[in-house]
């Protein structure tokens, strides 16, 4: 079993590595985006009263969050697809520690990431890059889910073979 599903779990670390890495793109556009077209604070000039730091002049009022938490899940995610090409390559019960916390770690920033994606949608208004990141998202907390339990399911056969 455990060979088994190693082509499995090398399809879906690329498969995620490549939306992470998408939505890292798409996050870092927002936020270059929101820089330079937000409020103008120079010296002596007063932000208005509902203005926040968080503030993307496109999306919604959940806009500057999900951008915010999908970058960092974007970075953290492919780091650990890099952690989990390691224990591809050598499929063994050393390598397995490492790329299921980092995994693990990027699946429920993924998560949070996801819940505010649905607020954004669940509020309306946004372009069609964030609809992108939105749904990149969404499928990405299903899809490193289903790359945890891969590498987990393969594990226990793994260490039911080197105790024989």
């Amino acid at each position: 079993m455990a060979d088994g599903m190693k082509p499995v779990a090398g399809f879906l670390l690329l498969l995620n590595f490549c939306m992470y890495v998408i939505i890292a793109a798409i996050g870092g556009w927002a936020l270059d985006f929101a820089i330079d077209h937000a409020y103008p604070i120079d010296t002596g000039v007063v932000p208005p009263d509902h203005y926040s730091p968080v503030f993307f002049p496109i999306g919604n009022a959940a806009t500057g969050f999900f951008v915010t938490f999908a970058l960092i899940a974007g970075v953290v995610g492919a780091a650990s697809a890099i952690a989990g090409v390691n224990h591809i390559r050598s499929w063994n019960s050393d390598s397995l520690p490492a790329a299921a916390s980092s995994a693990i770690i990027a699946w429920t920033l993924t998560l949070i990431a996801m819940g505010l994606a649905c607020k954004e949608i669940d509020l309306m208004g946004r372009n069609a890059k964030l609809r992108t990141m939105e749904a990149f998202a969404i499928i990405l907390s299903a899809t490193q889910l289903i790359y945890i339990l891969a590498i987990h399911g393969a594990s226990s056969a793994i260490v039911v073979r080197s105790r024989v």
